[in-house]
């Protein structure tokens, strides 16, 4: 009788130890699985930004058939920050939002020359190099929103009970999200205001 007890005990052991491996294997499968689809969207952005530089340098050299001087210094602006995209630093959110952030700054440089000219809006290979720069555009987004959205799955499992436990066994972190650019929130419309009037 004893020894039926301790066999059934022993058994419940094993089952117990067997189900707390299979939720370790199983737990760390999927925080591999969620760590790699957060590089991987990070890769994207990254591909999309050096992309969107290209596009910023054709920009550039069309304006210079235009605007002589002023946007040749553009275009060495624009290349000397540039040659930091993608080339020196591991794709971080920090990072890319910094890259961005550069991208913007140009595009509002060259933008001002635009201006300054009408008839190189009207021009073929401006126009069609925009569209190409507002495809890029939609792709950062895309790549930003599943980015994020990974992002947060993963911080779900490393802080939440009990995979906390095994993501912080393997030491797995939190992800930190890529930011919306302060210049676009500004270019939206504040509807409070809008409505007021």
């Amino acid at each position: 009788m004893v020894a039926l007890i301790l066999l059934a005990f022993l058994a419940i052991i094993i089952i117990a130890v067997i189900a707390i491996a299979l939720y370790f294997i199983s737990t760390q499968r999927s925080l591999v699985n969620l760590d790699e689809l957060c590089k991987n969207a990070l890769s994207q952005i990254e591909v999309q930004l050096n992309s969107r530089f290209d596009a910023v340098v054709a920009l550039a050299k069309t304006a210079a058939k235009y605007a002589g001087h002023e946007s040749e210094t553009i275009i060495q602006a624009v290349q000397a920050r540039g040659g930091n995209v993608g080339n020196n630093q591991t794709a971080t959110p920090e990072v890319l939002n910094q890259q961005s952030d550069m991208l913007s700054q140009m595009m509002g440089r060259l933008n001002v020359v635009f201006e300054r000219y009408p008839e190189l809006k009207a021009d073929s290979l401006y126009i069609e190099v925009q569209e190409g720069q507002k495809q890029y555009e939609e792709n950062v987004r895309i790549s930003r929103m599943v980015y994020n959205d990974t992002a947060t799955k993963m911080n779900r499992m490393v802080r939440q009970w009990p995979s906390s436990i095994v993501a912080s066994m393997l030491h797995f972190d939190v992800k930190d999200y890529l930011k919306v650019d302060d210049e676009k929130k500004k270019a939206y419309p504040d509807l409070d205001e809008a409505f007021k009037k």
